[in-house]
């Protein structure tokens, strides 16, 4: 009996709900078939966010900003729903059924987007001369819409649970299986570069030159070939069993100190509520103090619920581990809410970059560079940047500082500055195609200035480099400083930067458009053809407060206490900066 056991894993579950024998299920092949629903999942927001700006303005006829919002928008939500998607997963779903609902749902949004650029009737006539461009009517939009949110929702599912369910195939207690872990990270950071990279060259090439339903047709079939695979191994796969959301834990220390608010606290600490068992306690510490009244014994809050090992009701009574769970959470906000404007600044790249792109010379040779496949410069960038972060930087640092690499704090503030510098560089390079556009008297967007499209490479390039320091900087401090039981919610926490950075883009872009209405003649900063408006002044003002958002982030890094390293955050620290992003990106 000891044998058999010993070939089970602890805290894992086969697909009957048996323990989860070690030589049957689990390990690098089942993880692999995991990685495809990601590379398609890449392929296809990725796809459609690069290019869906020209698609707005050159088809459906948008103006320059609302495109930009469109885009901004769909991409936040993405990003937003993954929140939604964790606590699906941890609290009902389990990872794999969140898995598979949300890439079908994924399929019937790319699926739709392809009938929605198909169909004649979904879109409004071609312009015929400068001034008898019909915009696209409620009804078209309401389509692309459907399209674009069902994608969203189904990039939300996905991103919240694939790399987790990944990592489920691995036991962290078996030194083999760990090391095998650590190559899947590898792995997965891969298929993400590899989805991207298809995505912003072969896709945006079909977009342009064969059509746009075909391209979106490949993203749908894809994923749902993807799925076929993903299924075929439910009996391989490893299940773990749903802890319950972090949220909810959280929400309940919040209320209970609420409720207890005019509580004074006990003079000894050691008088506050502790039930957790001592090798998991978290010891008390005097930051936010408030908190520390939901961990205060009240009358009638050690009444037990219903059966003799049940627990008090823990909306009124938290233990103090619990209490300084939260107290962590609340801690990482400062870091978390000045990352926000990076991905702001990330969102010109696919927006209004695009657009610059759109107006300029693209040829080399006898081929035409898509304008979309331009970010095919700032995921090189990426690569480029994490390649020699891994194999030149690191080692010297090592042997300069004796550490393996820059601290997570570090990494976020080298992404900060390098995108306030991409913009800088992007404002001096609108500066050069305005000048160019106003000589040759260029009226349209669609007309080509003779300016080489490459000039633009610099921005791209610094903001690309920028988020491979900032992204893995992002993702080592929000799960290494996080509670072991919150590591889902922390990273759920680092997508919400994303999210809202998409929404402040939107944000800043429709107060921009209405406070510069009356200036540069009438057309403002963001005129609807952008060779009539000042987006150098726009890209001037995102360097300005990304100026303003370092110091502040600066202030908040000094102001952080850092978590003691354990060996876990050191395996962590080893995974993220050997050029591999250990959990998923959205």
């Amino acid at each position: 009996m000891e044998g058999k056991m010993s070939w089970t894993v602890a805290d894992a579950v086969d697909y009957k709900g048996f323990p989860a024998d070690r030589s049957k299920t689990g390990g690098w092949m089942p993880a692999a078939l995991i990685l495809g629903i990601e590379i398609c999942e890449r392929l296809s927001t990725m796809g459609i966010a690069v290019n869906l700006v020209t698609y707005l303005g050159g088809t459906l006829h948008l103006p320059s900003s609302t495109s930009a919002n469109v885009v901004t928008d769909f991409m936040g939500t993405s990003f937003l729903l993954c929140l939604l998607g964790g606590f699906l997963a941890d609290t009902f779903l389990g990872r794999y059924k969140t898995i598979a609902i949300f890439s079908i749902i994924q399929t019937l949004g790319t699926g739709t987007l392809a009938l929605a650029t198909k169909l004649p009737q979904l879109r409004p006539p071609p312009c015929h001369g400068s001034h008898t461009c019909k915009q696209a009517n409620g009804f078209q939009m309401g389509i692309l819409y459907i399209a674009l949110y069902l994608i969203a929702l189904g990039t939300g599912g996905l991103k919240s649970s694939v790399s987790g369910f990944g990592t489920d195939q691995f036991d962290e207690k078996d030194e083999k299986e760990k090391a095998q872990m650590a190559y899947f990270f590898n792995r997965f950071f891969f298929f993400i570069s590899t989805g991207t990279l298809m995505a912003v060259t072969v896709l945006v090439y079909i977009q342009d030159e064969i059509g746009r339903s075909w391209a979106y047709g490949i993203c749908s079939v894809s994923m749902f070939v993807a799925v076929l695979i993903f299924l075929s191994g439910t009996k391989r796969y490893r299940y773990k069993k749903s802890l319950g959301s972090p949220i909810v834990q959280i929400f309940q220390v919040i209320v209970a100190a609420i409720n207890k608010r005019k509580m004074e606290l006990p003079y000894n600490v050691e008088l506050l509520y502790e039930d957790t068992p001592e090798t998991s306690r978290i010891h008390h510490t005097d930051r936010f103090r408030f908190l520390d009244k939901a961990a205060i014994v009240g009358e009638g809050d050690l009444e037990r619920n219903v059966g003799p090992a049940a627990a008090p009701n823990p909306w009124k009574l938290c233990p103090v581990t619990r209490v300084e769970e939260v107290k962590m959470m609340v801690a990482l906000l400062p870091i978390w809410a000045t990352t926000i404007l990076f991905w702001t600044t990330y969102a010109q790249m696919m927006t209004f970059s695009v657009e610059q792109a759109s107006t300029m010379e693209r040829s080399v040779g006898g081929f035409q560079i898509p304008a979309g496949s331009l970010t095919v410069f700032f995921v090189a960038a990426i690569l480029i940047t994490l390649a020699v972060y891994d194999r030149l930087i690191m080692p010297l640092w090592k042997k300069w500082k004796g550490k393996p690499g820059f601290s997570s704090l570090q990494r976020i503030a080298l992404g900060l500055a390098l995108s306030t510098m991409g913009m800088a560089s992007a404002a001096i390079a609108e500066v050069k195609r305005l000048e160019v556009a106003r000589a040759t008297g260029a009226s349209a967007t669609t007309e080509t200035l003779p300016v080489t499209v490459f000039i633009l490479i610099p921005q791209f390039f610094l903001v690309g480099a920028g988020e491979a320091f900032i992204y893995t900087g992002q993702l080592d401090f929000f799960i290494t400083q996080s509670p072991k039981g919150m590591k889902t919610m922390s990273t759920g926490l680092f997508l919400t930067t994303l999210s809202l950075g998409f929404f402040v883009s939107s944000l800043l872009v429709s107060v921009v458009k209405s406070e510069t209405g009356g200036s540069n003649g009438g057309q403002g900063w963001l005129a609807d053809n952008i060779n009539h408006g000042r987006l150098d002044c726009f890209y001037g003002l995102l360097a300005v407060l990304g100026v303003i958002n370092f110091a502040l982030y600066i202030v908040s890094a000094v102001w952080f206490r850092p978590r003691k390293s354990k060996p876990a955050a050191l395996q962590m620290d080893t995974i993220v900066n050997g050029s591999s992003t250990a959990e998923n990106k959205c």
